[in-house]
């Protein structure tokens, strides 16, 4: 269990759904901290998301680790079971269901699903966009890497991914604006060489500029305050990134995690699916 410096609890002002992929990864210990910053004290925080994540099926990550689809994963049982509070949700890395070869309507039909869970249970959803612009720059080469190390066995053309993640990306604007969702478009400074991954060196400007549509002031009563150049302590992320889901599979060998299966000193709490 993940115990950081001694400071008294204070009440949960906020929850935070965090659906996602390897993006989400790579950022949670930062999108974590903050969302505490704006909120203005410890927060719960309830997330599914990992490298190579689906929606709406197991995915595997380099041959090693499994974890159940987000759909499917037992999150939604568990907001189910939770007590009201002030909810925020962020819906991200949509488009990695792609390179699995799911089309685009489907992968729209499992984000459907996820926002009108959301919304019955009263949050303030986000949902990223795809990358379009830093897609157009993907050289078949780049491809053939990418697909190769990220999503062995999938054979999906990069002539026909690009089709389908500019049908997906109209799907789900179309959803945004028919639920109220808040629609953040991916900026092409974000991307490097990787066109879906965000670079270092932007992670917490592109965080910062997502998180901000959470509209945090209006849900924690508080004003939102400006993330300048402060981080995270090394000791924290480290922490933040040992956590494990409740369910995953690695070598094959199924591991349950009870949740939550982290808890910083003043409150926050974080549970994984």
């Amino acid at each position: 269990m993940l115990r950081l410096p001694d400071i008294p609890p204070q009440p949960l002002l906020l929850r935070l759904v965090l659906l996602g992929a390897s993006n989400l990864q790579s950022s949670f210990p930062r999108v974590v901290h903050q969302a505490r910053r704006v909120a203005g004290g410890p927060v719960e925080v309830v997330g599914a998301f990992g490298h190579g994540r689906s929606y709406g099926a197991w995915s595997r990550f380099l041959f090693v680790r499994q974890l159940p689809g987000i759909l499917q994963c037992g999150l939604w049982e568990e907001l189910e079971r939770r007590p009201p509070l002030p909810t925020v949700a962020l819906v991200t890395d949509v488009g990695n269901d792609l390179a699995y070869g799911e089309r685009p309507e489907t992968i729209a039909e499992w984000v459907e699903t996820c926002l009108d869970r959301l919304a019955r249970l009263g949050a303030e959803t986000v949902l990223t966009l795809l990358p379009i612009e830093s897609l157009a720059f993907l050289s078949p080469l780049r491809y053939y890497l990418a697909r190769t190390i990220l999503f062995p066995g999938r054979g999906v053309p990069r002539s026909a991914l690009l089709e389908r993640a500019n049908e997906l990306n109209s799907r789900l604007q179309r959803l945004g604006l028919e639920r109220g969702v808040r629609l953040v478009e991916p900026e092409v400074s974000w991307y490097g060489i990787d066109p879906v991954h965000i670079r270092r060196g932007e992670r917490d400007r592109a965080w910062g500029h997502i998180v901000s549509h959470w509209g945090l002031e209006s849900l924690a009563g508080r004003t939102v305050r400006s993330m300048g150049e402060e981080h995270l302590p090394l000791q924290g992320r480290r922490a933040l990134w040992g956590v494990r889901a409740a369910e995953l599979r690695l070598f094959g060998r199924t591991i349950h995690t009870p949740q939550p299966a982290g808890r910083f000193e003043e409150g926050t709490t974080i549970a994984l699916y």
